[in-house]
């Protein structure tokens, strides 16, 4: 099919947390992100010019709240909206009074229906001017998010046919990655069968080997579980280091990404499971590695 609407980037990610002091430092003093605004029951995270790309919500349950994803513009948001309603996905416009707390313009919520996962799109969001610093970690961005699906094939032909997403690599019934065209970066997304519908991880990329490395130091010395690697993914050509947050919630590290040019992409994969594919230097994950999370359902 054609494609219905054209993206810029993976957004922001909203996680539900049990303490959101907690939560707070370990995003900021650990993980190096920049706190921007802190509420009552929420707070602002950014790792860009962007006022936010991870949101904190207090909840008692922990977990994936929505993924947000910056259109390229108001007419990409227009054409978004028109085909969700085609679709009949109901899509719902934010408020005003939304969008301010937001510091977003017009945005609007859709569900995605074998998930659960609700997904938000916009065109604008404010720009902070002072550029992004970190006091250890040079993040460049917001990689992924993960998911795990009960229904893997109708989550991943909803992401396909409803959300315009284009598949990079898959395994039949199992897993696929995916890119939010036309957006370069080899996943921002994916998926993967899974017994129960729930976060996989999150993910930020960084700018150079070495904050992976110093990573694993910096996490150790502070009692933080390490869940899987340092390692290299095959299908993306990562260097990866996977950790758990207060609640248990996998965030992960990368380092290096296969990116797709727009017009003249190769054809998507079919890959075979196995070890090696998710480690080219043989590590195994512990069994924290992406064990905790649940989808928040509208």
């Amino acid at each position: 099919m054609n494609q219905p609407f054209r993206y810029r980037k993976l957004g922001y990610v909203a996680l539900n947390v049990t303490s959101l002091d907690r939560s707070v430092a370990f995003y900021r003093d650990l993980v190096g992100l920049e706190l921007t605004q802190r509420t009552d029951d929420a707070a602002f995270l950014r790792c860009s010019s962007d006022h936010h790309n991870l949101v904190l919500l207090e909840s008692p349950l922990p977990g994936l709240c929505r993924v947000g994803f910056e259109l390229e513009n108001a007419r990409q948001l227009d054409d978004a909206f028109a085909h969700f309603e085609a679709r009949g996905l109901h899509p719902v416009e934010l408020t005003t009074a939304e969008c301010q707390a937001l510091r977003q313009g017009r945005s609007f919520r859709v569900r995605e229906p074998a998930s659960g996962l609700t997904f938000e799109f916009y065109a604008e969001v404010m720009q902070l001017i002072r550029p992004f610093s970190s006091p250890h970690t040079k993040i460049a961005r917001l990689g992924h998010v993960v998911i795990g699906a009960r229904s893997f094939d109708a989550t991943y032909q909803s992401l396909l046919n409803d959300f315009g997403f284009k598949v990079s690599d898959y395994t039949p019934g199992r897993f696929a990655f995916l890119r939010c065209f036309p957006n370069p970066y080899h996943h921002s997304f994916a998926v993967g069968q899974t017994s129960d519908n729930q976060l996989h991880h999150v993910n930020f990329m960084v700018s150079e080997i070495d904050d992976i490395g110093k990573a694993v130091n910096r996490l150790r010395d502070a009692g933080v579980d390490i869940s899987f690697g340092p390692g290299r993914h095959y299908n993306s050509g990562s260097i990866f280091l996977y950790f758990s947050d207060p609640d248990g919630l996998t965030a992960e590290y990368s380092f290096g990404m296969e990116e797709f040019p727009e017009a003249t992409a190769r054809e998507a994969r079919m890959m075979e499971r196995g070890k090696d594919a998710a480690d080219l230097w043989g590590g195994s994950p512990s069994p924290a590695f992406g064990a905790k999370g649940s989808i928040e359902q509208a």
